[in-house]
């Protein structure tokens, strides 16, 4: 049983990570832009949720629906007026984007108030696998991860907006002289990342043990390991890495149960491991020499 145990938590926690990880490093990987707000903007979007499914009575598609636009747009927003000011100056984003993390943090409580709250399950019941009965939320879980890298891919090879978007992340200047309007392709690809994060949102509360406002901090450091093993900017990596990180969770918290805290620990020592050998990640691409 451990071992199915360890499968099927390795698929699931993967799933929400790649969901995670696959809007940070868009984001990353067009506009250089490492967003440490991005797991705040998901806590953001389950409590926007858990408020209108449940405090205000709205259907669950109609409030999933309303607040990942939401948060997309007001991902968007934050890059216009205040990100896309200071994007050159690494970091003074990354002192910005922690501070709105911990803005959003503190204002959760005067919103939605103190007490931890439960958003519903999108599909509830279970089936069995493998001899092991699993949540259909965790079925559900891994087919939205695979159906976001497979929308992520068709609309980034198949679309014009997704060849200005990678032209955009090869060279901007190049992009810009061709008559992409750079400025304007960041602002979307950042609401797409940002609202990737609201997706997250449906799915991590209920393995969290549900909302509260300190629920992004812990995803926020397991999401910066996925990113920086699979290669800063590389969707793919970022992909196979959150398996691998969830992989090291499930094996962590299924073998040494009363020691589970450790997972964090152990995922950082694999990218440690994994950074001496390929200092770009697993899939990154080779670091360019400084130059003075």
């Amino acid at each position: 049983m451990i071992i199915e145990r360890i499968i099927i938590l390795t698929l699931v926690r993967g799933s929400t990570y790649a969901i995670l990880a696959s809007g940070l490093a868009l984001i990353y990987g067009v506009g250089r832009i490492i967003n440490l707000a991005h797991t705040a903007f998901m806590m953001l979007a389950a409590y926007g949720i858990w408020f209108l499914a449940v405090n205000s009575g709205w259907g669950l598609p109609e409030s999933i629906a309303v607040t990942v636009v939401g948060t997309g747009l007001l991902g968007l927003l934050v890059y216009r007026f205040l990100i896309n000011r200071i994007r050159e100056h690494h970091a003074a984003v990354l002192l910005m984007t922690i501070a709105m993390g911990m803005a959003i943090q503190e204002l959760i409580t005067p919103l939605f108030g103190a007490l931890p709250r439960n958003i519903p399950l999108v599909i509830s019941g279970a089936t069995m696998i493998l001899g092991y009965p699993v949540p259909n939320q965790y079925i559900l879980t891994l087919g939205v991860a695979t159906g976001v890298v497979i929308l992520l891919w068709l609309l980034l090879s198949k679309t014009r907006l997704g060849v200005a978007v990678r032209a955009v992340a090869q060279d901007a200047e190049v992009a810009n002289l061709m008559g992409i309007s750079v400025s304007k392709i960041l602002m979307i690809t950042v609401g797409m990342g940002t609202a990737l994060a609201a997706v997250a949102g449906i799915f991590l509360p209920p393995l969290e043990g549900g909302l509260n406002n300190y629920m992004w901090l812990p995803p926020l450091m397991m999401v910066l390991v996925v990113i920086i093993l699979g290669g800063l900017g590389s969707l793919k990596g970022a992909f196979i890495a959150a398996f691998f990180v969830g992989l090291i969770e499930a094996a962590t918290v299924s073998l040494f149960p009363t020691h589970g805290y450790l997972s964090n620990a152990f995922a950082m020592l694999a990218m440690v491991i994994v950074l001496a050998v390929r200092p770009q990640g697993m899939f990154g691409t080779v670091f360019e020499e400084e130059k003075l």
